[in-house]
């Protein structure tokens, strides 16, 4: 159980998970980056296989190595992905798009990038959380997005995840990524109640 008043702390970690990755994109790129979180739900894990769909995506995981312990997931597209990198690498020589999948420079920015989101929306919950959060070292994945969600919670069936749905402004064009959260909610309720509000 959870005291109603605390719900707006989603709401907080929500945004304050996004604007510190907003805020990391901006120092790393040199340019103007936003992320709005649209949506907040509470799904069922074996819905969120659905949700997600059989749609090849990349995929950026970190395991959450403290409370709330758990996974978050990163989703975004193969062209968006590109639109990113290509962001972060300007005209460095080597930076041409590569048409035949993902050259190396795409790649390595791309990993970047994930370590800047994932760290960035780690470092946002604990300052709502009042604590540190340590994380593993991101995994980056492409395949079919229910097979992610497989991979990381395939055995949570009885259990809900907190959704964000979210998207990331940046270079002038709109760039969708969603973030799902897979906390274990009681050690997340546990921190929340020793919040003040």
């Amino acid at each position: 159980m959870i005291d109603i008043r605390k719900l707006g702390l989603f709401n907080k970690m929500a945004k304050e998970g996004g604007n510190t990755v907003a805020d990391h994109l901006s120092q790393m790129t040199g340019m103007e980056t936003e992320m709005e979180i649209t949506k907040i739900n509470f799904i069922d894990i074996p819905d969120i296989r659905a949700h997600v769909g059989d749609e090849k995506q990349i995929g950026i995981s970190i395991e959450m190595v403290e409370q709330p312990y758990g996974y978050i997931l990163f989703l975004f597209n193969a062209r968006d992905a590109k639109e990113l990198a290509h962001g972060m690498m300007g005209g460095m020589a080597g930076a041409e798009a590569s048409e035949d999948g993902f050259s190396d420079m795409e790649r390595s920015a791309i990993q970047e990038i994930g370590n800047i989101m994932t760290s960035g929306f780690i470092d946002g919950w604990a300052n709502v959380l009042n604590t540190t959060i340590d994380m593993s070292t991101p995994t980056f994945t492409y395949g079919p997005g229910s097979s992610m969600v497989d991979e990381l919670v395939g055995d949570r069936d009885d259990e809900m995840a907190l959704m964000f749905d979210s998207r990331v402004h940046a270079l002038e064009s709109d760039i969708d990524v969603t973030v799902y959260t897979f906390p274990e909610l009681r050690e997340l309720v546990e921190l929340m109640q020793q919040i003040e509000v």
